[in-house]
């Protein structure tokens, strides 16, 4: 984003069982909620998430990864936690437009079982590059 450019910053909580298990925040610049994507102004409740995975021609930067403290200020109070918890950003890349989603695991979160039952080969790949969605 430029310097002082505005932007509209959507906040989600996801919950399982209703627990709260990931944080999301994302960042759309206001310069990048017109045209075909005027419409992520009101999303509600919404999958953003659907909506992106569903274009063709979205793009998606490598993740940057971190681990925050619980009581990190990057979590709104409610969520404040004892653990420490992984977060990870993309920038999304839509008709030459941007936005930033960030997600942070919390406590309640748990992954899948080390063992998948999905042979290694049928498992979808990592890539550290912008690629279309459909690569």
């Amino acid at each position: 984003m430029r310097q002082n450019e505005r932007a509209l910053v959507r906040e989600v909580v996801l919950k399982l069982d209703n627990h709260a298990v990931v944080f999301a925040r994302s960042v759309f610049p206001c310069s990048s909620l017109t045209g075909s994507l005027r419409h992520l102004r009101r999303l509600h409740n919404s999958s953003l998430g659907a909506y992106l995975f569903s274009q063709s021609n979205m793009l998606r930067s490598p993740f940057e990864i971190c681990l925050l403290h619980g009581e990190h200020e990057y979590l709104p109070a409610s969520l404040k936690q004892e653990q420490p918890a992984w977060a990870r950003r993309s920038r999304f890349e839509l008709n030459a437009k941007s936005l930033l989603v960030s997600e942070v695991f919390l406590q309640a979160f748990k992954p899948w079982p080390d063992a998948l039952s999905v042979h290694r080969s049928q498992r979808g790949k990592v890539r550290a590059a912008m690629l279309r969605a459909n690569q």
